[in-house]
């Protein structure tokens, strides 16, 4: 029963009244009470030594007990009187916790009212033991005793006959004889009778080792299984357990109930759990079926940074920056390509920017009526937000970031920058030809008119004019012809670029939902506890049903 009542307890089942442990200690663990009455010196207290095997009561040839003296078990040992005719006395003996002893003054006392104390033990006790001096077995106080109790209480009336060691065997089956027809005589029935040796079955007990022999002669095997099965089939005490089990039954029954009631919850708890990350997976797919217009918008990004770096091209690649260029070096192609990359990473990263704004303002307004939903359904509260709006944070910082990053390395895969390098290459030679040979002749006129050569000078000069025209027609035309290339092939790229952003897109896309849905981590945590938590009470709940199940049937 207790096992039960914690099992409720920590399952949340209402027992209401099933299991009134108050009322219950008074019906199962009100202990056995044997009241021993007889004359004055009849063995009464030699009787409850030989039974227990202790020296529970003093004996003596003269009258020990002039009180009803009432055995129960207490630490540490003490006497305490009720009244002037009765006395508890406390022993810490173990069997005093299951069977309570009445020990009372003689039949034949001249002790007055001890007779009304006596009769008001009566009604409660499992056993009156009636005990008869083997010498003296029918002494009228006794007998009258005997036969003022009421009907009900003969059903509980054990005849002893005490000191039979002092007789033969034979003398006392004709003292059994006798008592059998007394008893018909007086009370209308034969009672059980035995005849016993208290002496003798204390010495028995008492003995090391124990001497079963001599506890054989002193009667008491018989006695004694006649207590146990009068104690085990006592049908009051068996009704009562009947009626405890029934309760406890009942409050099992509550406890499966609730534990039912409890996995069906869990059961629909993990279901709703499940529903509310599909749900946030299908938000995800939603703002992947947007992502073609957003690739639209990427395109026409790239298409605007691309005619902007044709312009800026062209300014590059004018005459006088050119020829400069033909002295210190030409980087124009990694210097395209870094502003290029540049730029267009900052336009998508502004692009992923507003996008991973957008994806955190419809997260936060989702959680608002996620947490009323959980609680509603769950009865978990989510917690503070400021965590999640971290993780958002971060998110979104990851989105754009990656976002950026695959730009920088789609530029790089689309391999721009190596035709312009080859064009700027052939366009580089033919401008250092014409400039060498602009400079060659510039030079070897002046020589020509430092030594009065004047036509010769006037030829070469004019030589080198023309091939300083030539350079500038080749660098005007490669200009414009270079730039246009350059500017088709960004615009032919335009697609692909966008193309090769839609799984960096959708994965960045993917990992800012799953940090999302890491808010539900306190909610799966407490689900996940839940289904353990139940496991070892279902299994309890099993052991406590055969426990039932097994007292059923021994009852």
């Amino acid at each position: 029963m207790s096992g039960i009542a914690a099992l409720a307890t920590e399952t949340g089942t209402e027992l209401n009244d099933r299991l009134p442990f108050a009322e219950m200690e008074q019906g199962l663990g009100t202990p056995f009470i044997f009241v021993v009455s007889g004359e004055v010196n009849a063995g009464k207290s030699t009787l409850i030594n030989g039974l227990f095997g202790r020296d529970l009561c003093r004996v003596n040839i003269l009258p020990e007990t002039d009180r009803v003296l009432w055995y129960r078990y207490g630490s540490p040992a003490r006497d305490s009187e009720v009244t002037p005719m009765l006395e508890e006395r406390y022993r810490p003996i173990d069997f005093l916790r299951d069977f309570n002893l009445i020990d009372t003054p003689g039949t034949n006392s001249i002790v007055s009212g001890h007779q009304d104390i006596t009769e008001k033990f009566l009604p409660s006790a499992d056993l009156i033991l009636f005990v008869f001096p083997v010498t003296n077995p029918w002494g009228a106080a006794t007998w009258n005793f005997i036969s003022r109790l009421p009907t009900e209480a003969m059903e509980r009336v054990v005849f002893i006959i005490q000191q039979a060691d002092q007789r033969e065997e034979i003398d006392i089956k004709v003292i059994l004889g006798h008592m059998a027809d007394l008893a018909m005589k007086r009370i209308g029935r034969i009672p059980p009778i035995f005849a016993v040796s208290g002496k003798l079955a204390y010495e028995a007990k008492r003995s090391k080792p124990f001497a079963g022999d001599l506890l054989a002669r002193s009667g008491f095997l018989d006695l004694e299984k006649f207590i146990s099965k009068t104690v085990c089939e006592s049908p009051a005490r068996k009704q009562t357990l009947e009626t405890w089990r029934g309760q406890a039954s009942s409050a099992l029954r509550a406890v499966e109930d609730r534990i039912e009631d409890q996995t069906r919850e869990l059961n629909q708890q993990g279901r709703f759990l499940e529903s509310i990350e599909r749900e946030i997976d299908d938000i995800r797919e939603t703002f992947v079926t947007r992502l073609p217009r957003h690739l639209v918008g990427v395109a026409e990004a790239f298409e605007s940074e691309g005619i902007w770096a044709a312009k800026k091209l062209r300014s590059k690649l004018s005459v006088i920056p050119s020829i400069f260029r033909l002295f210190v070096g030409d980087r124009t192609g990694p210097e395209m390509e870094s502003i290029f990359i540049e730029r267009l990473q900052a336009t998508v990263e502004a692009v992923a920017e507003k996008d991973g704004l957008e994806v955190v303002d419809f997260c936060r307004q989702h959680r608002i009526s996620l947490v009323s939903r959980v609680k509603e359904t769950m009865n978990v509260e989510m917690g503070d937000v400021a965590p999640l709006e971290k993780t958002l944070a971060a998110g979104k910082h990851h989105f754009v970031q990656r976002l950026g990053r695959a730009a920088r390395m789609g530029i790089g895969n689309l391999k721009v920058r190596n035709q312009l390098d080859r064009e700027l290459r052939h366009r580089n030679v033919a401008l250092k030809s014409s400039t060498f040979m602009m400079l060659l002749l510039l030079t070897v006129g002046a020589i020509c008119g430092a030594l009065k050569l004047q036509l010769a000078s006037v030829i070469l000069c004019g030589s080198s004019a023309l091939f300083m025209i030539g350079g500038v027609l080749t660098a005007i035309i490669t200009r414009k012809t270079i730039t246009a290339d350059f500017q088709k092939r960004l615009l032919d790229t335009c697609g692909s670029f966008a193309t090769t952003l839609r799984s960096d897109y959708e994965e960045a896309l993917r990992i800012v939902f799953r940090d999302y849905l890491s808010s539900l981590g306190v909610v799966r945590t407490h689900l996940a506890h839940e289904k353990i938590a139940v496991e070892p009470r279902l299994k309890r709940w099993q052991e406590l049903f055969l426990t039932l199940k097994s007292i059923e049937q021994d009852l």
